[in-house]
């Protein structure tokens, strides 16, 4: 069953070194059981998967290798970012049970009324209601108060159950769109999801339900005392426990989240992750030098 009030896991997903880069699935496993090993069960296969440019067989393997998963863990794949490929993959999903799946962010011509009428169709083909992820101030289209509005009614109504919101700035507490947001839905529905970075922030300041992380599939111990930390209100443990991620979170920034991540899951030695796919390429030599020691110093401290 999945709750909000919690921490989700948003692993990478190891590719094998083969002309078509097939999913590994023995290499995915082993980096789903290193995260719930360290207390976090629910997965959310996303962007740090490289899902938007995913091929429909690679989908369909992957969303039967989640559907296999027992209980305690909770699967969730994505899917999008266009309404065709969604429809697409809303067929194959179809055929099995889960409770949700998240709608990658479209950046193509789209607007309040046309997202909203699609996620709406979405949902019907799927059979399961939406996560709506938010990356950006019109992410639901340049009429802000229209989005905000057509995003309400989409929670109202059971289409969509929680919202991901990760628009990244420079000040989190300075977030008039996040406020605009929760005039119009429950804190309850909205999910912290740009990692550890600002959620202190999110979680002390505006009160949200839980948060996702992709530093924490490294370190998912540490990530869970962090979160639990929060929902304490123990803001010095949780800072002291942030910075443990700080290191990996600024290369991130640097190089890029989902491909620093790829590669710190190699380095780390939690499970060979092999190639990139395109769009995006993978890290220079240099960068990954800089990156192992940073990865490894992580993962071995979060049994200390």
């Amino acid at each position: 069953m999945m709750t909000l009030d919690t921490v989700f896991a948003v692993p990478p997903l190891p590719r094998k070194a083969d002309a078509r880069r097939t999913i590994d699935l023995d290499a995915a496993e082993q980096v789903a059981r290193h995260i719930e090993a360290g207390g976090i069960t629910h997965l959310l296969y996303g962007g740090n998967a490289f899902l938007y440019h995913a091929t429909m067989e690679d989908f369909d393997t992957l969303v039967g290798w989640l559907a296999s998963m027992a209980a305690p863990r909770v699967p969730i794949p994505s899917i999008g970012p266009s309404f065709g490929r969604a429809m697409e993959q809303a067929r194959v999903l179809a055929r099995h049970r889960f409770p949700s799946a998240m709608m990658l962010p479209c950046g193509d011509p789209r607007d309040p009324k046309g997202l909203e009428a699609g996620y709406r169709e979405i949902s019907q083909a799927a059979g399961m209601p939406l996560i709506i992820y938010l990356k950006s101030e019109d992410a639901f289209g340049r009429d802000r108060a229209r989005g905000i509005e057509a995003i309400g009614r989409l929670l109202d109504e059971g289409v969509a159950i929680a919202i991901k919101y990760a628009v990244v700035l420079e000040d989190p507490k300075a977030d008039s769109y996040l406020e605009a947001l929760l005039w119009r839905v429950e804190k309850a529905r909205v999910v912290s999801g740009i990692g550890e970075r600002p959620a202190i922030t999110h979680l002390k300041d505006f009160k949200l339900a839980g948060m996702t992380t992709g530093s924490g599939c490294i370190a998912p111990r540490t990530s869970r005392a962090f979160y639990e930390a929060c929902r304490r209100s123990d803001w010095t443990s949780a800072e002291q426990l942030r910075a443990h991620f700080m290191p990996l979170e600024d290369l991130r920034d640097e190089f890029g989240p989902a491909r620093v991540l790829h590669h710190a899951t190699e380095c780390a030695g939690i499970a060979k992750t092999g190639p990139i796919p395109p769009y995006i390429s993978p890290l220079p030599e240099a960068d990954v030098a800089t990156l192992a020691p940073v990865a490894r110093a992580l993962r071995e401290g979060d049994w200390t």
